[in-house]
């Protein structure tokens, strides 16, 4: 691990400031994957600006019923609060099947948005990626890519998003509020937050140089089932093949966002209209101009299968 100097900021703007002015500054809170990275030098900051002390640690409603739930608000404490469990039931699911109870007890709410890539190029510093080291290349298109995208990617990069909870924030239609070195603020809708490669992979979000993400914001319940289905190579740790966040109501319509697919959390609203009909539709919208390669390709009808047991659940 490089040297790297370290302070702690006492407020939002304090701590956005700090990283502003330094290219190489960093946020951390939990450090679960920000440390990772560090200890193989795929990351490595000269600064290091500690947002703990911030006081973003609180989940609270909002006046339109929402719920609010603060930047700095660990894994394990979302996934147990009384009103995600009754009213957010697809996000307590997503976030329990994430990781290991340890690490959701450090992992923040921020931080799962920003986790990087567990593409194993990128973690390779001896094979080229345009992620790590924009210009490059892309090892994973011809290398081993069972686990990468089949949807969003480009020439330049297969990798995928790991988050589940970010899954479940995007079918809850989640917005992302942030503050920034000048003091002002914005909300960003979680369909616009992660980006997709195109020809710029290193460009994983959509905030800008020192913008700190302050909370995320859930809107008033929308009733229905909530299900998240997460199928994977083994039971516990390990990342998706394909996940499936659902929300079904009565009458069968709802929304549907797929994890492990594609660099971002996967939601087309058209097929959203489509869960009627059945998994066959859904999927075939979902995964329109899907490119996949020869490793991964058994994700498409995995996916169909896993759509129409969530569906099966849900009607029973």
């Amino acid at each position: 691990m490089k040297p790297f100097t370290y302070e702690r900021a006492s407020t939002p703007v304090q701590a956005a400031t700090a990283v502003a002015r330094q290219p190489m500054a960093r946020f951390i809170a939990g450090g679960t994957n920000l440390l990772d990275l560090m200890k193989l030098q795929i990351e490595t900051p000269a600064h290091l600006v500690d947002v703990n002390g911030l006081a973003l640690d609180k989940i609270a409603p909002t006046a339109d019923g929402g719920l609010r739930i603060g930047a700095m608000v660990r894994n394990a404490d979302l996934a147990s609060d009384e009103r995600v469990r009754r009213d957010y039931g697809v996000l307590a699911r997503a976030l329990l099947s994430g990781a290991s109870a340890q690490l959701r007890n450090r992992a923040t709410t921020a931080g799962n948005l920003l986790q990087r890539t567990r593409c194993p190029y990128f973690y390779d510093t001896n094979q080229p990626c345009n992620k790590r080291q924009p210009g490059s290349g892309c090892a994973a298109i011809d290398g081993i890519s069972r686990q990468l995208a089949v949807v969003g990617s480009s020439r330049a990069c297969i990798a995928t998003h790991p988050s589940d909870m970010a899954v479940a924030m995007r079918v809850l239609d989640a917005a992302i509020e942030t503050v920034r070195a000048d003091g002002r603020q914005r909300v960003i809708p979680i369909a616009d937050f992660h980006r997709l490669p195109g020809d710029t992979p290193q460009l994983e979000t959509a905030l800008e140089p020192g913008e700190l993400i302050t909370a995320v914001t859930l809107p008033k319940p929308t009733g229905g089932t909530h299900i998240y289905r997460k199928v994977r190579d083994r039971a516990s740790y390990a990342f998706a093949l394909v996940s499936v966040a659902a929300i079904v109501q009565r009458d069968g319509t709802g929304r549907v966002a797929l994890g492990g697919v594609a660099p971002k959390p996967w939601r087309i609203e058209a097929a959203d209209a489509l869960l009627p009909t059945g998994a066959k539709a859904v999927t075939a919208r979902l995964f329109a101009g899907a490119q996949p390669t020869r490793d991964n390709a058994f994700k498409l009808p995995l996916a169909e299968r896993t759509i129409a047991a969530v569906l099966t659940q849900a009607r029973a």
